[in-house]
């Protein structure tokens, strides 16, 4: 798939005041990441990069929308239509009165055209009815464990009693890679045995759009009922420290899952602190076209859910060639 085949902009749920001590600049990406970017900001700027903020890094592998943070004002000449670097354009630049830290994102909304489909029409848009109906799980994608699997590789080594990464980030990525690991297993487990999108007895449930959780010991009708109302969702560990905070059958789950990873969960444990995430998501403001042989299809992710996960969930993609992967409708 091509740069340009794969749109992403950026959803912050709110606007720069246009005044303060930061200026906001809004850039258009193609091919390029986004701590790159903010190094040909920063050296624009004069600055180190650490000053440079961002609400959270976006593929390479496309044309991205996003803003970043820049301390004082911008430098001569510098305003909408500068190329910052290669694949770097301004789209606007404008103020605010605080620095853009991560985790200032209200989602993604994401444009994706795939060429050469062998599917039936018909089929294909069914299978989108049914995600826009039911969502999805809420599988963290390849690019979280690394280049070939390398961030888990990594945490492995580290966890089963090797050196730790000396270099912070380095550190960080593996952390993340060996809870994704652990969350995606348990997520599969759900996903075999049918219960990824219902909330089962035992299970933590998390409410639509906030980070507010409670235990569910008890399945009744109210709580049936909100969940296909897609109200409250089944959520997943994030291993850690603490207790996950399932019993019953979840719980049974979840130890089977943490069991197997015995070093994985250890390591975890002395690191970070327990978590829980949704185990499914739903693509917001799903809309799609069907041409020929191509699919163009456009929707919204809250923060932290990969666009990737919709096309594992639609499509089966074969990238052994150069250009547009082949495209199968998943069985």
């Amino acid at each position: 798939m091509q740069a340009e085949d794969f749109r992403v902009e950026e959803e912050l749920g709110f606007e720069p005041s246009g005044d303060g001590h930061h200026a906001w600049v809004e850039l258009r990406k193609t091919g390029a990441n986004t701590g790159w970017a903010a190094e040909q900001l920063a050296r624009a700027w004069g600055v180190h990069p650490r000053h440079v903020g961002f609400a959270g890094s976006k593929d390479r592998h496309a044309v991205t929308t996003q803003w970043f943070s820049l301390p004082g004002d911008a430098p001569d000449g510098f305003a909408a239509g500068t190329i910052v670097g290669d694949g770097l354009e301004v789209l606007r630049l404008t103020r605010h009165d605080r620095k853009l830290r991560r985790g200032w994102l209200r989602g993604n909304r994401f444009c994706i055209r795939v060429d050469d489909i062998q599917a039936d029409r018909d089929d294909l848009e069914a299978r989108l009815a049914q995600i826009r109906a039911a969502g999805i799980p809420n599988y963290f994608a390849n690019q979280r464990f690394g280049h070939e699997g390398g961030n888990l590789e990594r945490a492995r080594r580290w966890m089963a009693g090797g050196p730790a990464p000396r270099k912070r980030t380095a550190r960080s990525f593996a952390l993340s890679a060996a809870r994704s690991h652990v969350f995606n297993a348990v997520l599969a487990a759900r996903v075999a045995d049918g219960s990824w999108n219902a909330i089962i007895p035992g299970d933590v449930a998390r409410l639509e759009g906030s980070n507010s959780q409670f235990p569910v010991p008890v399945v009744d009708e109210e709580i049936r009922r909100r969940a296909d109302a897609a109200d409250l969702h089944p959520s997943g560990p994030l291993w850690g420290r603490g207790d996950p905070g399932t019993t019953g059958r979840a719980r049974e789950l979840e130890d089977r899952i943490a069991g197997a990873e015995p070093d994985l969960c250890r390591g975890l444990e002395a690191e970070t602190r327990m978590d829980r995430r949704s185990l499914r998501v739903f693509p917001a403001d799903l809309t799609w076209r069907v041409e020929a042989s191509s699919l163009q299809v456009a929707y919204s992710l809250p923060a932290g859910s990969y666009a990737t996960a919709v096309l594992d969930a639609l499509l089966e993609i074969d990238d052994a060639r150069p250009g547009p992967g082949q495209v199968l409708t998943r069985t």
